[in-house]
């Protein structure tokens, strides 16, 4: 067997751009919402007592692609190593002959599309006139949300948190040279969000660390970090608050996303009221009905995302036999 191409984080990063990211992220819950794609449920396998563990996603985009599998692990406790929390690979297969034929950096496509997902849903979800965004945590996916959003939306202004003041601050420097519109780090969560038209919750927290009563009306929630049922970035009141609760897939959102699971557990919200993002991009269900509705999307990350990125990377190599 001829070894699978390898694409290293550099590789994808060139190639997987905001434009191109957004647009393989729109194909995967289009898909989805149509019942092209094949997704199992994704498995979890525990780690120890720090809170590590190993998640594999896997996925067939449409009967014409290939399959593809991530294999992925998260270690909080790297930070304190000076190592990123996120590893892993993703494999994809020739569609034919189930042959590997490409191997990538699963942290680069992690962080690429789960923002480029964000981007998507802040594309239907939010207000046309939004552009005042905030983002809580300010690591390399807090950075990278801004990076996306701003490809959706006419970003006016940008506050961003993080416990550490010296790292939201040089995010905040870092972002504020990148562009032409102003961010700038905030004291406190509080001061972040106030008359934002957008939040991105962009940590891993297990305790809440936004409230209905912090947002404005109108506001547009996006959390990514609350992919265990542990784990509960947005409080109970923000889904009670929001007129529509937006989930990349329902039965995943149902099983591992935290607040999703305290909202259902709390008789705040009744499961055939979730919303799939990919049923709202077909115009088969409605993401947001008024300009001052509160409303709410939850990511948990699913197999589609990967395969749709991971293609759309080897689609781009002229030398790759998948190329198109």
């Amino acid at each position: 067997m001829t070894a699978p191409r390898f694409f290293s984080a550099e590789e994808i990063d060139a190639v997987l751009g905001v434009g191109v990211a957004i647009e393989s992220q729109r194909r995967a819950f289009v898909a989805l919402g149509r019942g092209d794609a094949v997704m199992p449920p994704k498995t979890v396998v525990e780690g120890g007592n720090d809170g590590s563990l190993a998640l594999t996603y896997s996925a067939r985009l449409s009967p014409e692609d290939g399959p593809v599998c991530k294999f992925v692990s998260f270690n909080p406790g790297n930070a304190a190593r000076g190592l990123p929390s996120i590893h892993g690979l993703i494999t994809v297969l020739h569609p034919e002959t189930g042959v590997p034929v490409a191997v990538l950096d699963g942290a680069a496509v992690t962080t690429s599309r789960t923002s480029a997902a964000s981007a998507v849903a802040a594309d239907v979800l939010a207000n046309p006139d939004a552009g005042d965004l905030a983002v809580i945590g300010c690591g390399a996916q807090g950075k990278a949300h801004v990076r996306a959003i701003a490809a959706v939306r006419g970003l006016r202004r940008v506050r961003m948190f993080a416990r550490d003041e010296g790292r939201r601050k040089a995010a905040a420097e870092e972002l504020d040279a990148e562009f032409g519109f102003t961010v700038e780090a905030a004291p406190t969560v509080g001061e972040a969000v106030e008359d934002a038209d957008l939040v991105a919750l962009c940590t891993v927290s297990a305790e809440p660390v936004l409230r209905a009563a912090q947002l404005a009306p109108g506001c547009t929630v996006l959390a990514v970090g609350s992919f265990e049922p542990h784990r509960r970035e947005a409080d109970r009141s923000v889904l009670a608050a929001a007129t529509t609760v937006t989930v990349d897939h329902a039965p995943t959102a149902i099983a591992h996303a935290g607040p999703v699971i305290d909202a259902l557990s709390a008789g705040v919200l009744r499961e055939q009221d979730i919303v799939q993002l990919g049923d709202v991009l077909l115009g088969k269900a409605t993401g947001r009905v008024r300009d001052r509705d509160i409303v709410f999307y939850n990511s948990t990350g699913v197999g589609v995302q990967d395969a749709a990125a991971a293609l759309a990377v080897v689609a781009h190599d002229a030398a790759h036999p998948l190329s198109r």
